[in-house]
């Protein structure tokens, strides 16, 4: 397969507004008082996939973090009143994250600001993943 001077562009603009999304979601973070990786953390425990627990594992896994770095994470989020760790009823050696209220209310602000964001500065990062996908804006 040749690949063609418009898919390079097409991966340059989505590679860049990919780190745009990032960077603007970083600074969104800290404006609420987070680091972004802490507003993260967040929002993996809140966006889980339907039937996934809030684990430790799992939390590291969608954060492509280390067990222990996770742990660390948890620890300084869960000192500042935004969420819980409690053991599961169905398997005792397993640690569970919840959140708090005030942990929902701070990511639901930080999520509500990303949204508007995107939904107003979208179609960059659209248009760049139909150019690769092979889609046309017509369709």
């Amino acid at each position: 397969m040749s690949i063609s001077t418009a898919h390079y562009r097409a991966l340059a603009a989505l590679r860049y507004q990919i780190r745009l999304f990032l960077s603007d979601g970083d600074a969104a973070a800290r404006r609420a008082g987070l680091e972004p990786q802490q507003y993260l953390l967040l929002l993996a425990v809140r966006g889980l996939p339907k039937g996934a627990k809030a684990t430790i594992q799992v939390l590291a896994e969608r954060l492509m973090l280390k067990h222990n770095s996770t742990v660390e994470l948890i620890d300084r989020l869960e000192t500042r009143g935004y969420l819980r760790r409690t053991q599961s009823r169905e398997d005792r050696r397993c640690v569970l994250v919840k959140l708090l209220p005030r942990g929902k209310q701070l990511v639901e602000r930080v999520a509500r600001e990303r949204l508007t964001e995107m939904r107003a500065g979208g179609v960059a990062l659209s248009e760049a993943l139909d150019m690769l996908m092979g889609r046309s804006r017509s369709q």
